[in-house]
């Protein structure tokens, strides 16, 4: 049977409701004053708001999701795994993803050569390098017993070696020990920790581990060094490195 115009008119229970006690609860998930009660009727009960769906891209190697967009609009443009070597086996200690600023990136590469090459060159990931131009690193932990000692250790060979290739030679302790330097080496980092390091403009490197802003330091030296071990000759992912190469000649 259709429904009347009587079907519609709530009685004053379903009213009370709506209005009173019973519906102060909901109101305050959806963000709604108590004081507005009155204009919050029985469709602004049903139909909540939706999150909003973000695309990821898996890491193959590592099995980690990495959305395509990170919240201040860097775009995903490379995943990759770190390994480290441990008696002979390749251990798999955290997957990452690099982000760039897309409209930034593309002023970059216009500004610099007149004609997209035909594949990836080493002059493509030098100017990624040697620029400010934003980039983010995101690190998602998956080897299960990590410490920030052990990361930290990890680092100190990294961008050590890093910072001797583009020095000559000559290892600054001092720099590298300010990248993560504040953090506690007893801080655990179970699977799944994020910990992100990104270039600002200014050659400043920013990190944050699990939300929390451990270090920022102005170094041009060591923003250089950083991105270096990504897109360098002897990168950390060397399929990692062919990614961010392709996403660039994607923006020409």
């Amino acid at each position: 049977m259709a429904p009347t115009s009587e079907n519609l008119i709530a009685t004053p229970a379903e009213e009370k409701e709506l209005n009173g006690v019973g519906c102060e609860n909901e109101m305050k998930k959806n963000g709604v004053s108590t004081s507005d009660k009155a204009a919050y009727g029985k469709e602004a009960i049903l139909e909540k708001p939706k999150e909003e769906e973000v695309a990821v891209e898996v890491d193959p190697k590592s099995g980690v999701s990495f959305p395509v967009k990170l919240d201040d609009g860097k775009q995903l443009i490379g995943v990759g795994l770190r390994k480290k070597s441990m008696l002979g086996l390749g251990i798999k200690i955290y997957g990452f993803g690099i982000y760039a600023d897309g409209e930034k990136l593309k002023d970059l590469l216009k500004s610099k050569i007149v004609k997209a090459p035909a594949k990836p060159t080493k002059e493509l990931y030098q100017l990624m390098i040697e620029s400010d131009l934003p980039i983010t690193v995101r690190m998602v932990i998956v080897y299960s017993s990590l410490t920030m000692g052990m990361v930290k250790k990890s680092f100190d060979e990294g961008l050590g070696a890093s910072i001797k290739k583009l020095t000559g030679g000559k290892k600054n302790d001092e720099l590298i020990n300010k990248l993560l330097g504040q953090a506690s080496d007893d801080t655990k980092l179970p699977t799944g920790s994020v910990i992100e390091i990104s270039r600002l403009p200014g050659y400043i490197l920013q990190t944050k581990v699990i939300d929390e802003m451990t270090s920022k330091v102005e170094s041009e030296l060591l923003c250089r060094a950083y991105i270096n071990l990504y897109l360098g000759d002897d990168p950390l992912d060397k399929d990692a490195k062919e990614k961010v190469g392709l996403s660039m000649l994607s923006f020409f």
